[in-house]
C-alpha cells in the first residue's frame, strides 16, 4: 500500500535508502503524560449539561480543521471554542461523539477522536508530511497521554468513519440546535474559566504597560500593534481578536485594523486590544489615552463623558438586571451630555421619545458583549437568554460605551472633531453587582496620566 502525504512539487524525492535510513537510530518516544488537566473535571461537568438536553440522540462536536491562508501555507490552527470548552483539547481535526449510552439511554458515553502520529519504524509521515508529520510541526499527543490527561475515552481518528456508519440511523442532534444549546449553557462562567480570564486580562495589562513605555518612539499604529503582540505571544497564545491601534482620527473608526497610520504627538491612542491565554479565553480592554502622556482640554472633555457613561452602565451591571440596563445606563449619561454640549437638541435627552436615538450619531455600537472562549462570546445563544435576558453570576462582559466624532462631521463643534473615544473594562457579576477584572488599568483621567508619567519615566 502506498502512503500518502501532503507533499508539494518542490519537495525533493525521496530514495530508499533514506527511506531506510530515516527509520533507524532513535530513542524510544518519552514516556507520556498522565497528570489530570485541571480543565477536566469542569470539561466532564459541561459534557453532562450538554447530554441532559439531547437525551436519546447522537451529538458530534468538530474542532475543526487547518485552513489555508495562501498557496499551501494554512493559518495557526485553533479548535472550535464549542469543542475546547467540552473537552479541554484543541487538536486539528479531533471529533468528539457523544453517543447514547445502552445501558441508559438518557445518558451518554463520550469519545474523542483523535489524530495521531505513525511510528516512525513504520511510517515516513514523520518527516514527509507537511501538514501533520513530527519533523514539520512538532509531536501530536497520543492516545494514552490524551487519555490521562483529560478523563476522556480517546480512540485514533481513523476509527471515527466506521462509528459514525454503526450509529446511522439513530436520532442524531441538530448541529444549530447544539450550537444554540452551547452558546446558552457558556453563558456562565465557572471558577476555572473565571481564573483563566484572569489570566488573559493580567497579560493583557502588561500589554498596555508595554506600550506606553514605547509611546515616545512608536513611529506607528503597527508599532503599537506589534508591541502589544510581542506581549501575548510571550505570557499567551496570541491575540484574541485583530488590535485596533487608532491614534488621531482614525479612533472614529470603530474597528480600526489597518493600523498603518502614524503616532503624532498631540493625538489621543484608542488602543483596543486582548491577550488570548494558552488556554484560548481571551481579555477584551480598550484604553484611549493622549499620545504624550496629557490629555488637551478637548481631549479631557469628550474622555470625562465617556468615563461617567461607562461608570454609570458599571452600576447597572448587577445579578437580576436585564442586558439592556447597562446599555441603557451609558447612552443616557451620552446623550444628556450632548444635549448640554449644545449638539443635540433637549428632546434628545428623552430616550424613548421620537429624538430618544439621535445620540447614537455619535456612539454606533453597543455598551458591551459577553467574554469568554470568544472575544464575542455565545454568539448563538437564544435572545431570551442574552440580548433580551437577566444577567446572573457567573457571566462575563465588557462595557465599552465611547463618543466618536468624525472629522468632517459639521454638527460638532471644530475642536472636538477627530476624536474618539472608547473605554473597555471586562467585569464578571457577582452575588451582589459586578467585580471589575481590568481594574488595574486606570479609567479616571488624572489617574489615566499619573499611571502613564510613571511608565515613561521608567
Amino acid at each position: 500500500m502506498t502512503e500518502e502525504f501532503a507533499t508539494t512539487n518542490y519537495d525533493a524525492d525521496v530514495s530508499p535508502a533514506l527511506t531506510a535510513f530515516m527509520r533507524e537510530g532513535w530513542a524510544a518516544d518519552p514516556a507520556p503524560s498522565t497528570e489530570p488537566a485541571e480543565v477536566a473535571p469542569y470539561a466532564a461537568k459541561r459534557r453532562g449539561a450538554l447530554s441532559a438536553a439531547f437525551p436519546g440522540q447522537v451529538i458530534v462536536v468538530a474542532a475543526g480543521s487547518p485552513h489555508l491562508r495562501n498557496g499551501d501555507v494554512p493559518y495557526p490552527f485553533r479548535a472550535s471554542s464549542d469543542f475546547v470548552w467540552l473537552t479541554g483539547a484543541s487538536a486539528p481535526d479531533a471529533v468528539l461523539v457523544m453517543a447514547p449510552d445502552p445501558e441508559a439511554p438518557s445518558m451518554h458515553t463520550s469519545t474523542l477522536y483523535l489524530r495521531v502520529g505513525a511510528s516512525r519504524h513504520e511510517s515516513a509521515q514523520f518527516y514527509r508530511d507537511r501538514n501533520y508529520g513530527e519533523l514539520w510541526t512538532g509531536r501530536l499527543p497520543g492516545i494514552t497521554e490524551t487519555q490521562a490527561t483529560l478523563g476522556l475515552t480517546t480512540r485514533p481518528l481513523t476509527e471515527l468513519d466506521g462509528v459514525l456508519r454503526a450509529l446511522k440511523g439513530k436520532p442524531t442532534a441538530d448541529a444549530s440546535k447544539v450550537a444554540t444549546t452551547l452558546s446558552d449553557l457558556r453563558l456562565v462562567k465557572d471558577d476555572w474559566e473565571i481564573a483563566q480570564l484572569s489570566d488573559a486580562i493580567a497579560a493583557s495589562v502588561h500589554g498596555f504597560e508595554d506600550v506606553v513605555r514605547e509611546l515616545k518612539t512608536a513611529p506607528s499604529e503597527r508599532w503599537i500593534e506589534g508591541t502589544f503582540w510581542r506581549r501575548a505571544r510571550l505570557e499567551g497564545n496570541d491575540v484574541g481578536y485583530n488590535s485596533i491601534a487608532a491614534a488621531g482620527a482614525h479612533a472614529c473608526v470603530l474597528h480600526w485594523v489597518r493600523n498603518d497610520g502614524p503616532v503624532r504627538d498631540g493625538d489621543l491612542l484608542l488602543l483596543d486590544a486582548g491577550v488570548e491565554n494558552t488556554a484560548l479565553y481571551t481579555a477584551d480592554v480598550t484604553r484611549t489615552i493622549p499620545v504624550n502622556g496629557r490629555f488637551t482640554e478637548p481631549q479631557r472633555r469628550v474622555y470625562q463623558l465617556v468615563y461617567d457613561a461607562q461608570s454609570a452602565a458599571l452600576e447597572a451591571v448587577k445579578p437580576g438586571a436585564h442586558f439592556g440596563d447597562y446599555f441603557r445606563a451609558a447612552q443616557q449619561v451620552l446623550a444628556n451630555g450632548l444635549v448640554e454640549w449644545g449638539i443635540l437638541p433637549a428632546s434628545a435627552k428623552d430616550l424613548d421619545g421620537p429624538d430618544g436615538d439621535l445620540h447614537r450619531r455619535y456612539t454606533l455600537h453597543g455598551t458591551g458583549h459577553m467574554l469568554g472562549l470568544d472575544v464575542h462570546d455565545c454568539a448563538q445563544a437564544r435572545e431570551e437568554n442574552y440580548h433580551l435576558g437577566v444577567l446572573q453570576p457567573g457571566y462575563m462582559l465588557t462595557v465599552e460605551p465611547g463618543l466618536y466624532f468624525q472629522p468632517d462631521d459639521l454638527t460638532v463643534p471644530d475642536e472636538l472633531r477627530g476624536i474618539g473615544v472608547r473605554i473597555e473594562d471586562d467585569v464578571v457579576v457577582t452575588r451582589d453587582g459586578c467585580r471589575n477584572l481590568t481594574e488595574a488599568l486606570p479609567r479616571d483621567a488624572d489617574a489615566v496620566e499619573a499611571w502613564m508619567a510613571n511608565l515613561l519615566a521608567s
